[in-house]
C-alpha cells in the first residue's frame, strides 16, 4: 500500500463505475455546491491506511465529480489502494434495483471479486452482520444515501451495522450525506411496543436529521444493545443547510423515481399499511394513490398497477384504481395527514381500509384508531404534539449542520 499522493486531484481522473451506472434523478441536473462526506479524502484516508475495510454501500455510495458525473466508493477507494476486503449490502440490493422486501443472495462483484454479503437475505435477520463475516474486516464504512423518514429501512440496517462494530470492536466511518426530507420534523413518534425494521427508534415520522446525525444519536441514546457503543467516526458535510432544497442526484430506490416522490413520500407510505396504492407497479411511485374502492366522483384520476421492475406483485395489480394524482402538488414543508383521512373517507371497504402492517409504519396504535373513530385532523395531530417536542428537544443536542 503506498501513501496516497494528490488523492483529491485523483477523484477526476481515472474512475469509474463497476457496476451498469444507475440513473440520474430525472427531476435534477442541477450542481449543489455541497461536499459529501465520501468526496473527502483526505480526511479519512489515514484511518483505512493499512486497514483491512468492509463497505457498507448501494448504488448512492459515490465520489461526484464536477461534471455531475461520479464514481462508486468502492471502486474509488480501490483505486487509491486501498485494502478493500468485503462489500455489505443493504435492502434493494447492492445495485439498487431490487423490488422492496425482496431476499437477496450473497454474490461475487464481477468486476472487483469481492464478495458482497447480503443484509437483506432470507437466511439472516433482515439489516444484521453476522460477526463471522467480520474476521478479516479491521474497520467498516457505512455510505448510503438516506432519505430522511422512519420507515426508510437504510437506518434500521445502520442501528445493526453501529451493533455489529460495537460488538467486535470496530471501529466505523459514517459517510454522511445530505437529508433530502431534512428541511423539517414531523408526525407521531413511535412507541416500542410497535418497534419493527421499518421503525426501531423513538423518533417521528420525519426525524430532520444526516444519515450522520442520527448515527451520533443512536450511539449517545443507549439505543445499542445492551447500551454498547460504536466507536464511531462521521465525515461531515461542508457547505449543508438543511433549509435549502437539496434534490438528490441519485435515485435512492426502484419506487423513489425523483424528487417529488421523496418529498410526498413520508406522507404517502402509511397506504402502504391499507388497501390503497401508492402507485406501485406504475411511472408514478410515490406520487398518486387509489384504489378500485374510491369514490369515482371525488377521485378522477385513474390508473392501473402492472407488475415492473420496481414492484414484482404490485398491489391491485391490472385492476382499474380510481384516485388523486399529486405529482404537481406544492413541496411539502409537513407530514400531510389529509391524504389519508380523504381516502379513508372516499373508500366503500372502511372494515378492510387497514391492515396489520399499518401499525407498525404509523409507530402507533392510535392513529388507526382515530382515523376510524373520526377525530378531526387537527385534533390527531395535536395529540402527537408533546411527543415531537420531546424528541426535537432531544434532537438538538445532534444537529452538526
Amino acid at each position: 500500500m503506498f501513501k496516497i499522493q494528490n488523492s483529491v486531484l485523483f477523484l477526476f481522473t481515472a474512475l469509474y463505475f463497476s457496476f451498469s451506472v444507475y440513473p440520474i434523478s430525472k427531476t435534477n441536473n442541477v450542481k449543489s455546491n455541497v461536499i459529501v462526506g465520501a468526496n473527502q479524502i483526505s480526511k479519512y484516508e489515514n484511518l483505512l491506511k493499512d486497514k483491512r475495510v468492509g463497505i457498507i454501500a448501494n448504488h448512492t455510495s459515490v465520489i461526484f465529480k464536477k461534471n455531475l458525473d461520479y464514481t462508486h466508493l468502492v471502486d474509488s477507494l480501490i483505486k487509491l489502494n486501498f485494502d478493500i476486503r468485503k462489500i455489505f449490502a443493504p435492502e434493494h440490493g447492492f445495485r439498487g434495483t431490487e423490488p422492496n422486501g425482496a431476499n437477496i443472495n450473497d454474490e461475487i462483484d464481477v468486476k472487483t471479486g469481492l464478495k458482497i454479503v447480503s443484509l437483506h437475505g432470507k437466511n439472516r435477520k433482515y439489516g444484521e452482520i453476522d460477526d463471522y463475516e467480520l474476521n478479516e474486516i479491521d474497520i467498516l464504512i457505512f455510505d448510503i444515501q438516506d432519505v430522511g423518514v422512519r420507515f426508510y429501512t437504510h437506518i434500521s440496517t445502520l442501528h445493526y451495522v453501529m451493533e455489529a462494530s460495537a460488538r467486535n470492536n470496530i471501529p466505523l466511518i459514517v459517510m454522511d450525506r445530505p437529508n433530502p426530507n431534512g428541511h423539517y420534523v414531523d408526525g407521531p413518534v413511535l412507541e416500542m411496543e410497535n418497534q419493527s425494521f421499518v421503525g426501531m427508534h423513538e423518533v417521528p415520522i420525519v426525524y430532520g436529521l444526516t444519515i450522520g446525525e442520527y448515527a451520533k444519536m443512536i450511539n449517545n441514546e443507549g439505543w445499542l444493545k445492551n447500551n454498547i457503543k460504536s466507536n464511531l467516526t462521521v465525515i461531515e458535510l461542508k457547505n449543508y443547510d438543511r433549509n435549502k432544497l437539496y434534490d438528490l442526484p441519485i435515485i435512492p430506490s426502484p419506487n423513489l423515481p425523483n424528487k417529488k416522490s421523496v418529498n410526498l413520500y413520508p406522507s404517502l407510505c402509511l397506504f402502504e399499511g391499507t388497501n390503497i396504492s401508492a402507485g406501485r407497479g406504475t411511472d408514478l411511485q410515490f406520487q398518486i394513490y387509489g384504489s378500485p374502492f374510491l369514490n369515482k366522483e371525488k377521485n378522477n384520476f385513474r390508473f392501473t398497477p402492472k407488475k415492473n421492475s420496481g414492484s414484482k406483485y404490485p398491489k391491485h395489480e391490472n385492476l382499474l384504481c380510481f384516485g388523486k394524482n399529486l405529482s404537481e402538488n406544492k413541496r411539502l414543508d409537513k407530514f400531510d395527514l389529509s391524504f389519508l383521512l380523504n381516502a379513508y373517507s372516499d373508500t366503500s371497504e372502511k372494515e378492510k381500509f387497514f391492515n396489520n402492517y399499518f401499525d407498525k409504519l404509523a409507530g402507533t396504535k392510535i392513529l388507526k384508531n382515530q382515523i376510524i373513530s373520526g377525530v378531526s385532523k387537527e385534533k390527531i395531530i395535536k395529540s402527537w404534539e408533546k411527543k415531537l417536542d420531546i424528541y426535537k428537544e432531544m434532537r438538538a443536542n445532534y444537529l452538526i449542520y
